[in-house]
């Protein structure tokens, strides 16, 4: 019988901590794990950065280069704001900085054992099965690869999209825009200056009032001028080949569209959670942890970024998520150090 990839070789010992998730807050959990001496692995179903990467081609992040700045290692941009090429560039860079063990393309199917012998358990993309022993997990998992999905009938159509990467293919087209947030705000300015003929379909009265204080203006005057189509106060009853179905208070109508893009927002794997044996608050789902610790209550199980914060995906970014590197870090420590203690003793 042949040995399954990734387990251990004999004699040689577990990782110190997994991390699920190759995002920037997963690298940077990563990064202060190996930088106290522990071994760690991150796992990725996707790329490196894979929510980064399917950002729009030409975006430009909102903060400032040193507040994504992961292990200490600083962030050259060419502006004052770093785009979406120079991130990327950034984290392929940290991962070599520090020698980063990372297995992308392979799919976290479930995590068996238990604090300090867990067992994860993968598939890549050949379908071959591997299994990774480790002492402690880290879940930093995002939530940009689960769309807030409309739930009505062609949602799955070939020219329906949850992502917005660039707007060349669209130019002279008609496409249909859903959603009124920053994501769907933006992805209309850029198709209507690629040439494309925009609509924008918001359920609210209004484009939303978080909007980028530069995005704000610029939406609202190309909807005034009449650049941008807007229907506010408007439901998609169904989607179907060059056509969007809507209904307002004026019945209902169709909406032409050669192309959908339904950027309604994104949530957190709350089922992956749940199977891993971690319990959610029962309104906000926020995963139940301990503060300090950033453990679940799981033991061994510890949770990095915008998942510590359960549906409120507002309150957690690469700003902030990045700091939960050097608190996880620190606690696993500690833990491996009573571990080790408590085995002396017992073995006494």
């Amino acid at each position: 019988m042949s040995e399954i990839k990734g387990s251990p070789a004999p004699n040689r010992e577990p990782y110190d901590v997994i991390c699920i998730g190759a995002g920037p807050t997963g690298l940077a959990c990563a990064i202060e794990a190996t930088r106290a001496g522990m071994r760690a692995l991150v796992i990725d179903k996707g790329a490196l950065c894979n929510s980064l990467y399917h950002y729009p081609v030409n975006m430009l992040f909102f903060t400032t280069p040193e507040r994504m700045e992961i292990g200490d290692l600083p962030m050259t941009t060419t502006g004052g704001k770093p785009t979406r090429v120079e991130a990327l560039k950034y984290y392929r860079r940290a991962v070599e900085h520090f020698e980063l063990e990372v297995h992308q393309y392979e799919r976290v199917e479930r995590v068996t054992g238990h604090d300090g012998a867990f067992v994860v358990h993968t598939v890549d993309s050949q379908a071959q099965p591997h299994q990774y022993h480790g002492k402690k997990i880290v879940v930093a998992t995002g939530f940009y690869d689960h769309p807030n999905f409309l739930g009505v009938r062609g949602e799955n159509l070939p020219h329906v999209s949850h992502y917005f990467t660039e707007p060349h293919p669209y130019w002279k087209q008609d496409v249909a825009v859903i959603g009124g947030g920053n994501s769907a705000a933006e992805a209309a300015l850029d198709l209507f200056r690629a040439g494309a003929h925009v609509t924008v379909i918001h359920r609210g009265a209004e484009m939303a009032r978080g909007l980028k204080y530069w995005v704000k203006p610029d939406i609202e005057n190309r909807i005034r001028a009449g650049e941008i189509r807007a229907l506010f106060h408007t439901q998609v009853v169904a989607i179907e080949p060059q056509k969007v179905l809507i209904k307002n208070g004026g019945g209902e109508e169709s909406v032409a569209a050669s192309q959908v893009f339904a950027l309604t927002g994104y949530h957190p794997d709350l089922e992956f959670l749940g199977a891993l044996g971690i319990r959610l608050e029962p309104v906000s789902e926020r995963p139940r942890t301990n503060p300090d610790t950033l453990e679940s209550d799981r033991p061994g199980i510890f949770l990095a970024g915008v998942i510590v914060a359960g549906m409120h995906t507002n309150e957690i970014f690469i700003e902030n998520g990045r700091f939960h590197g050097k608190k996880i870090a620190e606690a696993i420590a500690q833990s491996l150090v009573r571990d080790i203690n408590v085995g002396s003793i017992s073995n006494a």
